[in-house]
Order: C-alpha cells, then sequence, then structure tokens
C-alpha cells in the first residue's frame, strides 16, 4: 500500500441521518481495500439534487421502491475532486494515476454487471449507484473512498480546486448539448442560465451553430451567459420570447431547445419556440409534475424530445475546457465554504434571489 504521510486517524464529515438532519461529525478517516483508492477532498460542489435530497425528495433514480434520496450514514457529495493519498499498486494501475495525482470521479458508480453496464450504457445502471446518494459517502469530507468501478479522470493541479469540480456539471451539460445533434445551421435556445444552462451555453458554442439564445429572468446571470457564449440574451420578464425568437428565425422557430431550469413553464415556452421538427433536450429534475399540450409534440409538430442524464463520455471534453482558461471561472464559482457551514451552503444554493451560481464546499477553509 502506497500512500502519502500524515493521514490523520479522523477526519469531519458531514453525515446523512434523515431529511433537514446532516450533522458535521467527527469519524474515522476510512481505510482503502486492495483495490480502492484513498482520495483527499480539494473541493465538492453543491448541486440542486444535493438540496433536493436533503429536503427529502422523493424517487430515487432507477429504484422506485426508494421514498427517500437520503441515506442515513452516508456522507453527501458527488461534484468532487481530490489528490490520491493512498492505494495499492494495484488501485493505482487499475484508475491509471499515482500518489499526489488530483482527479475528479464521475458521479455514478456503475456496476459493470447490468444489461446497461453490458451494452456500454453505464450511465444508465441499473443498480445506479451514486457518491453521496445510495451505498457509497461522497466528498463534503476531508476524505473518501473511490472504488475501483468508480470513473476516475486527472484534472491539472494548477486550476483552483473549485474550478476542478466544476468539471463534473460542464459534463452533465455537455452530454445534454451531445444529445441535441447541434448541425451548423442550428440556433439553439438554453433556458435557464445556472451551472448546467451556463454549461449548455459553454458545450454549444464549442460546437458552433449558426446562433445560441439564453433565456432566464436575472439580467446578471445573461450577462454571464454572454460571456461563456451566448450571441443573444432574453430575459422572458422584458420579452416575449416565443414572438421574439420566431421573429429572428422568419416566423418558423428556433431548431434545439435545451431545457436547465426545473420549472414547469419552461417546458411549454419550448414547446412552443420550437420550429417544426425541431428538437426538445431535458436536463432538469422536476420538483413539480409537468403538464403540457402533448399534441404539440406529435400532431402539430412531429418533435425529438430527448432526455439528458448524466454526463458520459463528456468528462475529457470537460476538464479540457476548464483547464484551457477560456471560461470565466471566477465568475461561475460565485461561492465557497467550509465543511462546517455546510448548511450555509445548501441555503446559499436554495436562494431564490439568485444571488449564486456555483456553490462549493473547500474543506479547511
Amino acid at each position: 500500500m502506497s500512500q502519502s504521510p500524515q493521514i490523520p486517524s479522523t477526519m469531519q464529515a458531514v453525515v446523512m441521518h434523515a431529511p433537514e438532519d446532516y450533522r458535521l461529525e467527527e469519524i474515522d478517516v476510512p481505510r482503502p481495500a486492495a483495490d480502492e483508492l484513498l482520495l483527499r477532498v480539494e473541493a465538492v460542489g453543491v448541486c440542486a439534487s444535493d438540496l433536493k435530497c436533503y429536503h427529502g425528495a422523493a424517487k430515487f433514480w432507477g429504484d422506485e421502491n426508494r421514498d427517500r434520496w437520503v441515506e442515513p450514514g452516508i456522507t453527501p457529495g458527488h461534484e468532487l475532486v481530490g489528490e490520491v493519498v493512498a492505494g495499492s499498486e494495484e488501485a493505482l494501475a487499475h484508475h491509471g494515476v499515482q500518489i499526489g495525482d488530483r482527479i475528479a470521479c464521475e458521479q455514478i458508480v456503475p456496476c459493470g454487471e447490468c444489461m446497461y453496464c453490458r451494452r456500454g450504457w453505464y450511465w444508465m445502471c441499473g443498480p445506479h449507484d451514486m457518491f453521496g446518494f445510495k451505498h457509497y459517502s461522497g466528498a463534503m469530507a476531508e476524505y473518501m473512498i473511490v472504488p475501483s468501478l468508480a470513473r476516475a479522470h486527472q484534472v491539472s493541479k494548477d486550476l483552483p480546486p473549485h474550478h476542478a469540480a466544476f468539471s463534473e456539471p460542464l459534463s452533465c451539460s455537455l452530454h445534454a448539448v451531445e444529445r441535441a445533434q447541434l448541425t451548423f445551421d442550428d440556433v439553439v435556445v438554453v433556458a435557464g442560465c445556472g451551472p448546467i444552462g451556463l454549461g449548455a451555453i459553454i458545450g454549444a458554442s464549442h460546437k458552433t451553430p449558426k446562433q445560441v439564445i439564453a433565456l432566464d429572468f436575472d439580467d446578471d446571470k445573461l450577462a454571464l451567459a454572454a460571456k461563456c457564449g451566448a450571441d443573444l440574451t432574453l430575459n422572458p420578464s422584458k420579452v416575449d420570447v416565443v414572438a421574439e425568437i420566431k421573429a429572428l428565425t422568419g416566423g418558423y422557430g428556433a431548431d434545439v431547445y435545451i431545457e436547465c431550469t426545473g420549472h414547469p413553464s419552461a417546458v411549454s415556452q419550448g414547446l412552443n419556440l420550437l420550429r417544426k421538427l425541431g428538437r426538445f433536450v431535458e436536463y432538469s429534475v422536476f420538483k413539480d409534475d409537468v403538464t403540457v399540450d402533448w399534441s404539440i409534440i406529435s400532431d402539430d409538430k412531429e418533435l425529438d424530445v430527448l432526455g439528458a442524464h448524466l454526463g458520459p463520455n463528456c468528462w475529457p471534453a470537460a476538464i479540457g475546457i476548464i483547464e484551457s482558461g477560456v471560461l470565466p471561472m471566477e465568475e461561475i464559482c460565485t461561492h465557497q465554504f467550509g465543511l462546517g457551514d455546510v448548511q450555509k451552503a445548501l441555503d446559499t444554493v436554495g436562494d431564490s434571489s439568485g444571488a449564486s451560481v456555483k456553490v462549493s464546499i473547500v474543506p479547511g477553509l
């Protein structure tokens, strides 16, 4: 077993006990098995799904029998980056890393054995274990285990840790963009300029379509969207975005709509502003049920409606974009908190004023 010197015996970790009952506790530093790595956590992003989990959201990915996302005794946190500090030669070779390397791990820990994994669709794994939600403790701790089934990617140590951790939401956004199958002639509309929406704007702009249009109710976030590659920004509280986009497209409507808000009204908005034979990509996780006129999808427009989940096969691209230095990362990564301020971090994500974009926890702050 190779390891860095001075790994302590205990650590601070956020431990889930029940919905709205997360506690900062002093627990033992986990000891990696022969096929595992030990990671010193450098940063972990706080996702909207973390907030929904905290408040006791029902429905768990791939398991309709579970009534809560909270798993008592598990540490949350899946947007993670950290330094490899211990692991056997076998485990290090398996992940292609050395002691001291910085890695980000994909949020899912696929089983490798179900039909989805066998067919290469690992991000839709049947058991669907994920860091911080089911069997694997996540990164809201000073140290964590990286199991052999995890998918790890090296990240430059020159990046601030909370910037490096943005590789998780950005990979998700890039997957949504990949699902849209953009062409050079496409007018692409992205609804919502939070972390996922900004990532979709970044990904879409890198595909160089005809035009990328960003929608949000917050003018500051629209200004940030422009810095991330949006050619045009529209505030639905100030203009009729459906009429505006149809006017820009000769009355036809947009070619592609990527929904990143999680608000039911954004779904009908997208259906209405798309042209016939347009493509609708849904990334959000919704709190409430969505009701729309389904005939728009079929009889009226014959739309392609596509879902997107996680960030499969997009991690190297996401990491490369962040490492390239082209993104306004200081403006994207707006808030950082220590482990002791996990409640403040969650509250900041849930603040409806829109003051934050990407919120992170950085152990040691």
